[in-house]
């Protein structure tokens, strides 16, 4: 498990990617970027087995084999 990003390492990371944020903005940024990777970290642990990828859904199309 990795730590969380700190707002110092907030505002360094998006200095580097040439968004420097404001003075106390730093905060904010962090408790964010944390919050989006504990929710990724989340949907990496699920299973989806037999899931066929998004590009395979057709919008509009009946799927023959649906059960209700």
């Amino acid at each position: 498990m990795t730590s969380e990003l700190t707002p110092q390492e907030a505002a360094r990371g998006a200095l580097r990617a040439g968004l420097p944020l404001a003075d106390g903005r730093h905060e904010e940024v962090a408790a964010t970027a944390n919050h989006i990777h504990s929710v990724i970290s989340t949907l990496r642990e699920l299973d989806f087995g037999e899931t066929p990828p998004a590009s395979s859904f057709r919008a509009g199309e009946k799927d023959a084999d649906a059960t209700l």
